[in-house]
Parts: C-alpha cells; structure tokens; sequence
C-alpha cells in the first residue's frame, strides 16, 4: 500500500506541475489509462478504497477535474 501511495503522490506532483500542458509522457499516459485494468486483472483482491483512488487520478488527470470533493460540497449537502 505504501507503493501505490507512493505513485498516486507522484502523479499527483506529476498533474500539477504540467498544469493545461497538452503534451503528456505517453509512458505516463500508458501507466495511468491501465492501471485498473491491471489492478482488476493481476490481483485477486484490491481494496475499494485503491480503486477508488486510481479512479480518482484517472479524472485529474485526463479530465482536469478531482471528483472527491472533501470540503469542496456545494451548499447543503
């Protein structure tokens, strides 16, 4: 778990330093796009909070947008 947390800051880093840069590593690209299909495939049991992480990344970083509002809920919810 320390790894994967490890990666999901990189990326993180990663987004924010390229900003609304349209030229993206395709590695990087090619590491992220899989990475649930490789979870999914590769291991037996992947724990929801790990999935939901990476589903997370994939919208930050091909969608610009963070889909886990923690503080950010609109009024009244």
């Amino acid at each position: 778990m320390l790894k994967f947390k490890s990666f999901v800051a990189a990326a993180k880093r990663y987004i924010e330093t390229l900003g609304k840069d349209p030229l993206i590593h395709r590695d990087v690209v090619s590491a992220i796009s899989g990475l649930r299909g490789f979870l999914e495939i590769e291991r037996r049991r992947v724990p929801g909070e790990v999935l939901s992480e990476v589903d997370r990344l994939e919208c930050l970083f091909f969608a610009a947008y963070d889909p886990h509002f923690e503080g950010d809920e609109p009024p009244g919810r």
